[in-house]
This record gives structure tokens, sequence and C-alpha cells, in this order.
């Protein structure tokens, strides 16, 4: 391994050791979603500014879906709340099961207290200091993407130096090589979870439209977004849906778990052959990894953590290792026929 590429290495250690640290996961992932975006924009074209123009219009027309949607939910979610908690108590007393509730007065003071602390978020300044961050950081995502976009050269003055081939070029060179491999393992795991979460969240649009469920955008869009989450996003869209259709009647909850449960059986097989394929990795490190990111970076760093173990499996299985004096040698696998 040559002086430029431990450099490299060092180097891309540090930075996700910093975003970590640092806080800056919103700024990666807003970079590596747009630059993954103008890619699939770009057809094949050489011409840049087509896919960029294209990439305003679409990160428009999100924005103002999530602007729609995060009002709808700012509206659903205390209704849907304040209906399901009592229907359930009353369902659960009707039918004499025991809860782990001591009183079900306090249960209800509890929840009518979430309510109102959700319904006064809006008010709260240090929620307003953290959105306004976090779209600065969406911002700066956004116009770094586009800027790699344009020219993703670190060197531009190599021709004027003495040394061409001097430590800083080939540095650049090599830590260019290990941030695309990394864009390469995020286009792999999150291209795997958008196809899973677009299935999942059409086949639940079908069931949401069939019973007309209440709230439908308000299911739709966490169902999609969830989706976007390895293994525990469909269990917080799950548990929103069995919680709206719980608003209707006990026999409706009951029915869309059965739904979502056949659902889920039939992802097992989309997952096996779609994430399956492509990242094979296990899944008790997959939550591993979830929960370290949730500590470190909150839901960005759990959305990252796939993304940083298929890096680090993917970097890692490049090297092979020498064996030890009085060791047999590592038996290479039989060649593909």
């Amino acid at each position: 391994m040559t002086k430029p590429v431990r450099i490299s290495y060092w180097f891309i250690f540090l930075t996700i050791v910093c975003v970590g640290w640092l806080h800056l996961a919103t700024p990666l992932l807003a970079a590596l979603f747009s630059y993954f975006v103008l890619s699939k924009l770009s057809f094949g074209t050489h011409a840049k500014w087509f896919p960029v123009s294209l990439f305003v219009v679409v990160i428009v027309s999100i924005t103002l879906g999530l602007v729609y949607f995060v009002n709808q939910s700012l509206n659903a979610l205390p209704k849907i709340a304040e209906t399901t908690v009592p229907s359930f108590i009353a369902w659960a007393e009707s039918h004499e099961i025991q809860l782990p509730f001591a009183d079900f007065e306090s249960l209800k003071a509890m929840a009518m207290d979430a309510v109102k602390e959700v319904r006064n978020l809006g008010s709260v300044a240090n929620y307003a200091k953290i959105f306004t961050t976090q779209l600065i950081f969406l911002v700066i995502g956004c116009v770094v993407a586009v800027s790699l976009f344009f020219n993703a050269q670190v060197v531009l003055d190599r021709a004027s130096h003495t040394v061409k081939d001097n430590l800083y070029a080939l540095c650049a060179d090599e830590i260019g090589h290990r941030f695309r491999s990394f864009y390469h393992s995020f286009v792999t795991v999150m291209g795997a979870q958008i196809i899973i979460s677009a299935i999942n969240t059409a086949l639940t649009s079908i069931f949401v439209f069939a019973v007309s469920l209440p709230h439908p955008v308000v299911v739709i869009g966490v169902t999609f977004f969830c989706g976007l989450l390895p293994v525990i996003g469909n269990l917080i869209s799950n548990t929103v849906i069995v919680s709206i259709s719980f608003t209707i009647s006990p026999k409706m909850a009951a029915g869309a778990l059965a739904f979502l449960v056949t659902i889920h059986k039939f992802e097992y097989f989309l997952n096996s052959k779609i994430i399956g394929d492509r990242i094979k990795n296990p899944i008790w490190l997959t939550l591993l990894g979830l929960i370290l990111g949730e500590k470190l970076m909150g839901i960005p760093g759990m959305i990252l953590a796939p993304v940083i173990l298929n890096y680090i499996k993917v970097e890692a299985s490049k090297f092979a290792v020498a064996a030890q004096p009085g060791e047999a040698a590592p038996a290479n696998p039989p060649a593909a026929k």
C-alpha cells in the first residue's frame, strides 16, 4: 500500500468521524442524494445544464410535497392520538384485557398532554432553530452536489505544477477513489431501499384507498419515508397504519395488521433478491449499525449506517491477508465457470 493510499484511507476515516462528531450527516446525505438524482437525470448526455435544470424542478416539487405532507401530518397526528388512545382503552376495558398500565385515567392524561405538546411545537423557538439549521445544511448539500456534477476534480491547476505527480496530487486522486467507492456504496444500499420502499408504498396505497382509511396523505407519506430506514422503518409505518385503522374499529385494525403481515411476507422474497443480493450483510450487523448511527447522528445516521457498513466491507475486501510464518495460506475460492 503506497503512502497516498494510506493517507486517503485515513482521510475518509476522519471524515466519517467528523460527520458523526459534528452532526453533519444531513449535508452529507443531501449531497449524496442530490448527486444520485443528477446522475439519473443526465440520461447519458454530456450537457450539464439540462440535468441541473431538471434537478431544480425536482427539488422544488419535492419541497412543495414535503410542505404539504408536514402540514397534513401536523393536523392529523393529534386527531389520531385523541381518537386512538381512548378507543383502545375502551376496547381493552370491554374485553377485560390486562394492559401494562396501572391507571387508565393517568394514561389518558399522558396521551392528551403529548397531543398538546405536539400542537405547541411550532411555537418553540428551539425547534425553529433546528429546522433552520437543517434547511441550510440541505441547501449546502445540494450546492455541493451540483458543483461536483459540473467538475469533480480536486487539483485544478495540476498542469502548472513542476512535479505533476506530487504528493498532494496523488493523495487527491486516491481520496477521489475513496469517495467514489463510498458513493457507489450509497447507490447500492439506498437504490435497493428506494425500490423496496416504492413497492411497499404502492401496495399500501391500494389498501388505504380500498378501505377508505382516514388521513391517506399521512399514511402514504409515512410509509414511503419510513421505508428508507432498513428493518425498523416498516415497524414505524405499521404502527401508524394500525393506529389509524383502530380509529375506525378494532376489526379494521386487525384487518390492516393482517394485510401488512401479508405484504411483509411477500417482501421477504423482494428483500432477499433486491437487498440481499446487493448488500449481503446479516440483520444483526445492520441493527447494530442503526443503533450506533441513531445515537451519533439521529435519523440521518440511521440512513447512513448501512452505507458505511457496506463501504467498509467493499474496501476491506480489496486486500488479501498474508499468511504468517508457519501458517497455511488462505485458500482461494474456486473460479466461477
